[in-house]
């Protein structure tokens, strides 16, 4: 590294835990280090986390980071956190967390939210006038299922009304780490779009809407002020700076959430150019030069991390998780382990195992709906499972079949978005924690028979767009400049002679979500 180049601290809060980064203006790298943090679940639906954790957890990465001084303390510019989104934190006016955040896979606000968008005459279980309205002042509409901000705090004021009461403000975690940082509690308009409270008419001039915060009965106090997206917030608190072995004259930059973010760190910036984002969840989005909401298959735009752009929103659920917990639960689960974790090298083995299967896996699909389907249905009550398991089917082949039904619920995606933009995806750069799978990207190019780019260090994506954001808030680089911070590592072209097997599997999977609809409605009807 250049001695005389500058850094940003990226913090990227994700639901399994932060990477805490040092981002030079090249988009480079620095030193990187990461932590673990818990999820909560409850037998109602719920799940929480404790931002207590998150930032313990966090700062104890920063100290990690800074104790091996890999650059020098003056050379670190700016603080940019970008983190998960639509989870809900209560707090008090110094910044204190009231109750653990309600997680973005909590369902239990679902029923206060059906309430507030109900009506005579109903379209996709929305009422009519009230859906009309929501869609035009936001661009989305609030969820059936209730992941988002706003069921989390219909929630929190109708079933949780003490919190309700002593609540200051109700921050996403990215405005949470902000207003210990710098005692602002604000969101951009980016992080403040789940709420689905705000006028995203005009990039410029987002606001709070007054007849739908009438609708849902929610007092405009308790929501944070706007900002625009990509600026600067302020200095870091002196007690903050020294907490954190950093210089009190550091920025602090706005908040990103972390699909916005990735969106900048994959390098697809340019109007229609797409990206794939497969860790914990899995997401396929583009910035587009309009604002547009399709109801029906749960694609819409928002406001972008960048000034005056827009963005698809189309996320699918489960991805990564859906390996993850085959892993944890099945494979190597704690209590079988004297309370050991599976070992480091877990996803080394796991991909060479799945990678002795054949494609396809002799026809055994997996549906990845572990917690809900996301777009383009959006149907909380389906989940997942092995289909046409048979007497031959091994460990290698459930393992090949979990990669293999994310990547055809993401071509089911695919559709669904290249349809709401009007064009289709020549190629899409490939970025989150399963991008480091070899195998994995060549299923994703197999599958969705398309040209699959990973991008350099892909699980750094989300760091290297906090970074990136921040270097434009502070004049120092341009939208312009960005693409060429991300860089491709290798290309991954389909196989031709598999695209029969996968044209066929693919039509199986959709007409097994159809043909079980009806099951998993009656299982999960509670």
């Amino acid at each position: 590294m250049a001695a005389d180049a500058d850094y940003v601290l990226a913090i990227d809060l994700g639901s399994s835990g932060p990477k805490v980064s040092l981002v030079s203006e090249s988009g480079e790298i620095a030193a990187s280090t990461s932590g673990h943090t818990a999820t909560h679940t409850t037998p109602d639906g719920g799940s929480e986390q404790d931002p207590g954790q998150w930032w313990n957890v966090i700062t104890e990465c920063v100290h990690r980071l800074m104790s091996d001084r890999p650059v020098p303390v003056e050379r670190i510019v700016a603080v940019s956190c970008a983190s998960q989104w639509s989870v809900t934190v209560p707090v008090d006016r110094e910044g204190r967390h009231l109750m653990n955040a309600v997680h973005w896979s909590d369902r239990r606000g679902a029923v206060h939210t059906r309430r507030v968008t109900d009506g005579v005459i109903k379209l996709s279980g929305y009422g009519v006038k009230r859906l009309i309205h929501w869609v035009r002042m936001t661009g989305g509409v609030p969820t059936q299922s209730g992941a988002d901000a706003l069921a989390h705090i219909l929630f929190i004021r109708h079933e949780r009304p003490e919190i309700y009461r002593q609540t200051y403000k109700f921050l996403e975690p990215m405005d949470y780490l902000n207003f210990r940082l710098t005692g602002r509690a604000v969101a951009s308009y980016a992080s403040v779009f789940p709420y689905l409270l705000t006028d995203n008419r005009y990039n410029e001039g987002v606001r709070y809407d007054e007849k739908l915060m009438d609708w849902c009965g929610l007092d405009r106090s308790k929501l944070p002020d706007l900002v625009p997206v990509c600026r600067v917030l302020g200095r870091i608190r002196p007690d903050m700076a020294e907490a954190w072995g950093l210089s009190p004259s550091t920025y602090v930059i706005g908040g990103t959430p972390d699909r916005h973010a990735a969106a900048v760190g994959s390098g697809a910036l340019r109007d229609f150019a797409g990206h794939v984002c497969l860790g914990t969840t899995a997401w396929l989005s583009c910035h587009v030069p309009f604002k547009k909401t399709n109801v029906i298959s749960n694609v819409a735009t928002m406001p972008s991390a960048l000034p005056g752009r827009n963005m698809v929103v189309a996320e699918q659920g489960a991805a990564g998780k859906c390996l993850q917990v085959f892993v944890e639960n099945w494979l190597c689960r704690r209590d079988e382990l004297d309370g050991a974790g599976p070992p480091a090298d877990v996803y080394d083995r796991v991909e060479r195992i799945a990678a002795s299967a054949p494609p396809g896996c002799e026809r055994l699909l997996f549906l990845p709906w572990l917690n809900g389907a996301g777009p383009p249905t959006g149907e909380a009550i389906m989940r997942g499972g092995f289909l046409n398991q048979s007497l031959v089917t091994t460990r290698a082949h459930a393992l090949r079949a979990i990669m293999e039904g994310v990547a055809f619920n993401l071509r089911w995606l695919r559709q669904s978005v290249e349809t709401f933009v009007g064009r289709p995806f020549n190629g899409l750069n490939f970025i989150g924690g399963a991008a480091r799978s070899e195998l994995w990207c060549q299923i994703l190019a197999d599958v969705l028979d398309c040209e699959i780019r990973r991008m350099e260090r892909p699980e750094m994506a989300i760091s290297r767009g906090a970074a990136m954001v921040a270097w434009v808030a502070l004049g120092r680089a341009t939208v312009d400049n960005l693409p060429a911070l991300a860089r491709v590592e290798r290309t991954f072209l389909p196989v031709p002679e598999r695209r029969a097997l996968y044209k066929e599997l693919f039509a199986e999977f959709l007409s097994s979500y159809k043909a079980n609809r009806r099951i998993f409605r009656r299982l999960n009807a509670r």
